[in-house]
């Protein structure tokens, strides 16, 4: 979808619709450890597309087209008009907004959620009951956390392309590749436990509500989505991020003492922030989710993030407008998935000159902090 926009100027075979959708509901139907987001998502560009053939757009409207499409199929799945149409935008690049398709993407993402409310479709919105009262300490301890979700970011978008390369290393007939999948998933499930199947969306709810829940659920998780995405499963990966996150914040509160209920939350949109490249849309999530008042401890949290994770992501077709560090050169205009490498000899080269000035602005930021 992402490479429809960027190489194809929209362009999406017709034929994605139907095939996204049986596909996508035969994958969590049976098991597969996926969302419906990413499906939901697909379907409305692919939608769109269609329509922009229909009424004869040029390239330039038929891509303004699909990026509403998308944009009103995150809205319309998780209940989130602003965060769904920001997400459709800020997706594509990272670092960068399209700001002419900002208006016609948020009427997309109202609408559509205003459709699927009046069609029945109901939405998991629960403010926190409980948000501490702000002070210097505890924002140390939500922006410690916010490292911790960062790192988890990190390790889920590479225990994904570890697998995605499992796959590819495996010269056999793609349907076969999904069986041997579906039977790896078979047997972590007889070991483990059949919580990390499916949408997970129990497991989500009881972490937001303070529950407790096993320590390694998000690393079961992680590994669970990306068998099932890497050998052929048909689905989304915010879901499954959403679970990551509210596992691996309520597991950060349990071992400091915090509020579980709010790492939860604190950790659902970091996840997203840091894994996708989105902060602004999951800062935004936070509020209309959970509530203004942890906006300001998720929003950190999620840039933290989003800085954590490099110049990597789940959507390896992402765009760089902008690189994360000015310490280093990052070439622009690049896919995500071709710049790791580049990330990684050029800060080989580079490594006394980034320590410097990381020693510098931890210097600066604690020297400010003293005197404040």
């Amino acid at each position: 979808m992402i490479e429809a926009v960027h190489k194809r100027s929209g362009k999406i075979n017709p034929l994605v619709v139907p095939i996204k959708l049986f596909t996508t509901i035969i994958t969590i139907a049976s098991g597969g450890s996926a969302g419906k987001e990413g499906p939901c998502a697909q379907i409305g560009g692919g939608l769109s597309s269609v329509f922009a053939d229909l009424l004869k757009f040029d390239n330039k409207d038929r891509k303004k087209l699909v990026i509403c499409g998308i944009s009103a199929g995150f809205a319309s799945v998780f209940g989130t008009p602003i965060a769904g149409a920001i997400f459709g935008v800020e997706v594509l690049f990272v670092g960068g907004l399209l700001y002419d398709v900002l208006f016609p993407s948020f009427v997309a993402g109202i609408v559509g959620y205003q459709v699927a409310s009046a069609l029945g479709i109901e939405y998991f919105h629960q403010p926190l009951a409980f948000v501490p009262v702000f002070s210097s300490f505890f924002f140390l301890k939500v922006c410690l956390g916010g490292l911790f979700f960062g790192f988890c970011s990190f390790l889920f978008i590479e225990i994904l392309k570890y697998h995605e390369y499992l796959s590819d290393r495996m010269n056999i007939w793609k349907p076969l590749k999904g069986v041997v999948g579906g039977v790896v998933l078979v047997l972590f499930t007889l070991v483990v436990s059949d919580k990390y199947l499916g949408l997970g969306l129990d497991t989500i709810t009881s972490a937001l509500e303070g529950e407790e829940i096993f320590v390694l659920a998000f690393l079961f998780k992680m590994v669970f989505t990306s068998i099932t995405l890497s050998f052929g499963g048909s689905g989304g990966i915010v879901t499954p991020i959403f679970f990551i996150g509210a596992t691996a914040g309520n597991m950060f509160g349990r071992v400091f003492g915090l509020d579980m209920a709010l790492f939860s939350a604190i950790g659902m949109v970091s996840l997203l922030a840091g894994a996708a490249n989105t902060p602004i849309s999951a800062s935004i999530m936070a509020v209309e989710i959970f509530g203004p008042e942890v906006a300001p401890y998720a929003a950190v949290a999620c840039i933290i993030s989003f800085l954590m994770t490099g110049h990597r992501s789940v959507y390896p077709s992402q765009v760089l407008a902008i690189a994360k560090s000015t310490s280093i050169y990052i070439p622009k205009g690049k896919v995500m998935d071709d710049l790791e490498d580049v990330e990684v000899r050029v800060r080989a080269r580079s490594i006394t000159g980034a320590l410097i000035n990381m020693a510098k602005f931890v210097t600066n930021f604690f020297k400010k902090f003293m005197k404040k």
